[in-house]
């Protein structure tokens, strides 16, 4: 428990020097990023501030003797030290602290319930105005004895305490930098800090010209200044930004000490190369307004919710490998505005089919792409199972130029590896901008993957931005005050006010300045789900524009089971609106489960890949299939393979949980496949048999998507899904280079044997994969994948020939869609729905049943009810062009109601 300490005349000398102007000037342009003033020993955050009065200290495995007492102990500047059986020295004045016998106010208590029960102390009223004091330097909780000597201490962690003392910063609308005519305008919460400052530069990479002390507000925590040294142009060819810079904040840092950082700004919304400067910038300013940006607008294709069909897509793997791409473009934003390219004529044709979203994985400032000077790997040629290839991506993955970008440096900076030039502040902001026009005007909206649940790094860390600047607030923390890190990597608290609130203003800013048509949230579930009510309503007010808001609702982690809040969780989201992805359906067409490995990985069938040994299994797995053709929906209700009539909340997924989880259609978001784990492809490599013909690869991959396409709710594709996808069983490709993670628009390869997978996250499974990789008939001709991609368009125009396949409510997903084929007597390779559309406007037919056969031979399956009824084949399998010929062999029984269906097809019937 000792901390550091010097003697108070040395300290006192380094500190005076260090806050001279001078040592603050060369700070700004000290090799290192920060400066340690005084060190501190690390020390444990065990108990919690909970709001400006009262404290917890939890865990009873220490006795409170009479005439024992508890104290706070601060020191301006650091200093304290603590040890067992001395009194404590180096601070100020203490505060002695008082017992609370009163229970927490409800919402405080809700808010902390994750705590557990301890010590309850408060602040004295006499103390209360010096709460502002104790919270900027060193602070400890002692467990004295009566005569001064410690027992025990402890840091603190102090959400809750700034959240009550500074909630007026919620309420700032002005955090970050801004030209204006007067100079530029600085404002950074950093409430706990004793001294911040920036340093301005004239140039993005020059030394810094200016150095402008900020001046504290004490209702908000908010630093604030303008510098008039620098009056913005704004004429239309000059950008009209305001000096690049950064912040000198000089804070207290846990278990570091007295610290000097120097830090980018969490509200940057421009940034040098490699992100060493933020950068102010009118965004408003014409001179960042590509052609056609005041005059473009969205389509108007989402009327609800519903109508969403995303294909998501990774902004290097669109242009990288595309030879029609002009060189300056590959890999970047302005690859989208090249409309005569391969891949811009496949989004194209995707648009006129019914993709109505391009979703695009992480383009916000990635921290882990170097943005100059990143490596490209030269990979060797090599066999289909060679082990040179991944050998080759590895050498570089730390310094290359690819990565999927879940790890955000700064939340509302377009990332500028993607960009023509890192170097100019403006040209990202232009080439986004420019990418956002060119498709919205092919057709597509834009959505994007946004990631609000975690950082890169926090403490001391080059990548750790918003730790730097309020110590331990930002991100969740422990019963020891440690970092919780269940996401992958640093987790954020959006529970607390400015970490919410930040992700508010993010979204917002993207929505606004970027023209962003939805959102994709990774592991939203990380995050409170009243926190996702107010951005929806936020959105809309603010915008104008009913903006659908998706995301992964997984369970799990340190806030799993709503322990630290409500969850904005599958199980959650009911009424609001807001769509989870399913693992119900995913799964049950895919077979196993997302960390299936070794064994698993063959044996694990899902119900796609035909018919299996354990036919009641399979008619179970033929449910989950129901389950996510109905929308997922809580109370619809459906003949189970027991024979029961169930609601699909009564059914269970994995043992445990409900297998229907959403109140309505549009809290539900369908997939197969996306960037994450394998590829549908990939998965059929093993599941499938060896001599499985190409052509039955192709119909089985079109079967998934043809369940997703048929599904009520959001339907989902991941990018190059429909050309046969493969990444070389690559479990998780997100650092895996181009060579990985390859898409040809030619149709000509798949990415099928480029090498065994990296070894990282794929050497345990490797005698599978050679066996596979080596076998020459998995590799799918052209024929096949340009069939694929042919089908897949095909479902595609089904689906959006009727708003049957759309439907907007619960009440009409009910009254419209009854299963065919269900029950013990079942056969289980076949799912079939009729949907009725009687009295729904624009419906299009009368009514259609939709089938579709997982098995190697026909099937026939029908009802009696759906006899004396005109069928015929959709409109999409009767035309000349249709790619499905085996589709046009299904035949209708109208005097029967039974259906015939080829093997391992998927077909529409309709009343017109």
């Amino acid at each position: 428990m000792r901390g550091a300490w010097c003697s108070a005349a040395t300290w006192l000398g380094g500190l005076l020097l260090a806050g001279s102007a001078t040592a603050q000037r060369a700070d700004c342009d000290a090799a290192e990023p920060w400066r340690v003033l005084r060190p501190s020993a690390p020390v444990d955050a065990q108990a919690h501030w909970l709001d400006r009065r009262r404290l917890r200290w939890p865990g009873t495995s220490v006795a409170v003797a009479p005439g024992d007492r508890f104290r706070l102990h601060h020191a301006r500047h650091g200093g304290l030290v603590v040890e067992a059986g001395a009194a404590v020295r180096g601070g100020d004045r203490p505060v002695p602290l008082v017992p609370s016998v009163e229970p927490l106010p409800a919402a405080l208590a809700e808010r902390f319930r994750f705590v557990a029960p301890g010590v309850d102390l408060a602040l004295p009223a006499t103390a209360q105005a010096r709460l502002p004091e104790l919270l900027r330097g060193e602070l400890l909780l002692v467990h004295e004895d009566a005569r001064g000597r410690v027992k025990r201490a402890t840091a603190l962690q102090v959400a809750g305490a700034l959240d009550d003392r500074y909630a007026a910063a919620g309420s700032v609308r002005d955090l970050g930098a801004m030209p204006r005519a007067g100079g530029t305008a600085f404002a950074l919460w950093a409430p706990t800090a004793r001294r911040v400052s920036v340093c301005l530069h004239d140039t993005p990479d020059g030394p810094s010209r200016r150095w402008l002390p900020l001046r504290r507000d004490e209702a908000t925590g908010v630093w604030r200044g303008t510098d008039a040294g620098q009056r913005p142009t704004t004429t239309r060819r000059t950008v009209p930004t305001g000096p690049a810079y950064t912040y000198l904040v000089d804070v207290f840092v846990r278990g570091t000490g007295w610290v000097r950082q120097r830090v980018t700004d969490p509200y940057s919304l421009a940034l040098t190369a490699d992100s060493h400067r933020s950068v102010a910038v009118d965004l408003e300013a014409p001179a960042l307004q590509p052609e056609g940006w005041t005059a473009t607008r969205a389509p108007a294709s989402v009327a609800a919710p519903t109508d969403l069909v995303v294909y998501e897509l990774h902004v290097r793997d669109f242009s990288w490998h595309d030879a029609s791409v002009g060189p300056r473009h590959r890999g970047r934003y302005g690859a989208f505005t090249e409309p005569g390219t391969d891949g811009m004529r496949h989004l194209a044709a995707l648009a006129r089919a019914g993709v109505t979203d391009l979703h695009l994985l992480p383009v916000f400032d990635i921290a882990s792409i170097p943005e100059r000077d990143c490596a490209t790997p030269t990979v060797p040629p090599g066999p289909p199972d060679g082990t040179a290839q991944q050998a080759a991506v590895a050498a570089t993955r730390a310094v290359d130029c690819f990565n999927w970008g879940y790890d955000p440096l700064h939340y509302t900076v377009p990332e500028g590896s993607y960009a023509t030039e890192a170097a100019d502040p403006a040209a990202r902001i232009r080439e986004f901008r420019a990418m956002v026009v060119a498709l919205h005007r092919t057709g597509l909206r834009v959505g994007m993957d946004v990631v609000y649940n975690h950082t890169p790094a926090s403490g001391q860390h080059r990548h750790s931005v918003l730790d730097r600047i309020v110590p331990g607030y930002y991100h969740r923390l422990d019963a020891s005050g440690r970092v919780e890190r269940s996401s992958c990597c640093d987790n954020t608290a959006t529970e607390h006010r400015m970490m919410g609130k930040l992700m508010l203003d993010s979204v917002l800013a993207w929505a606004r300045h970027y023209r962003i048509d939805s959102f994709r949230f990774d592991l939203m579930g990380h995050q409170p789900r009243a926190l996702m009510v107010e951005l929806k309503r936020r959105l809309k007010a603010e915008t104008g524009r009913d903006i659908p808001l998706i995301g992964e609702g997984w369970n799990f982690g340190e806030v799993a089971d709503g322990a630290r809040f409500v969850q904005a969780s599958q199980l959650s989201l009911n009424g609001t609106g807001i769509a989870s992805f399913s693992d119900r359906g995913r799964d049950a067409l895919r077979g196993g489960g997302h960390a299936d490995t070794g064994a698993a990985l063959v044996d694990a069938k899902g119900w796609v890949h035909g018919p299996q040994a354990d036919a009641a299994a399979q008619a179970r797995q033929a449910d989950g299939v129901r389950v996510g053709l109905a929308g997922t929906l809580r109370g619809y209700r459906m003949i189970d393979a027991t024979g029961q009539l169930r609601p699909l909340e009564a059914l269970r997924y994995g043992g445990q949980q409900p297998a229907g989880f959403a109140s309505q259609p549009s809290e539900v978001v369908n997939y197969a496949e996306n960037h994450d784990n394998h590829t549908l492809f990939d998965l059929n490599a093993l599941r499938l048999p060896a001599d499985t013909p190409g052509e039955d690869r192709a119909r089985v991959q079109t079967l998934a998507a043809a369940v997703v396409a048929f599904s009520q709710g959001i339907a989902y594709f991941h990018a190059g899904q429909d050309m046969l996808r493969s990444k070389s069983g690559d479990r998780n490709s997100y650092d895996s280079g181009d060579h990985f993670n390859r898409l040809d628009w030619t149709a000509t390869d798949n990415g099928y044997g480029a090498g065994l997978p990296p070894a990282e996250d794929n050497g345990r499974d490797w005698p599978l994969w050679r066996e596979r990789l080596a076998d020459v008939r998995l590799k799918p001709a052209p024929a096949d994948i340009a069939w694929a991609r042919d089908a897949f368009r095909d479902l595609l125009r089904i689906r959006a020939s009727t708003p049957l396949f759309r439907l907007r409510s619960a009440d009409d997903v009910t009254a419209r869609l009854r299963f065919v084929n269900t029950g013990p007597t079942q056969v289980p390779t076949v799912v079939a729905g009729h949907l009725d559309g009687s009295g729904l406007p624009g419906a299009g037919f009368q009514a259609l049943v939709y089938l579709v056969n997982a098995d190697t031979v026909a099937q026939t399956v029908g009802d009696a009810s759906l006899a004396g009824r005109p069928w015929q084949l959709h409109p999409v399998h009767r035309a000349a062009d249709a790619a499905d010929r085996r589709a046009r062999q299904a035949q209708a029984d109208t005097a029967s109601g039974r259906f015939t269906v080829p093997p391992r097809t998927a077909v529409v019937f309709v009343v017109e």
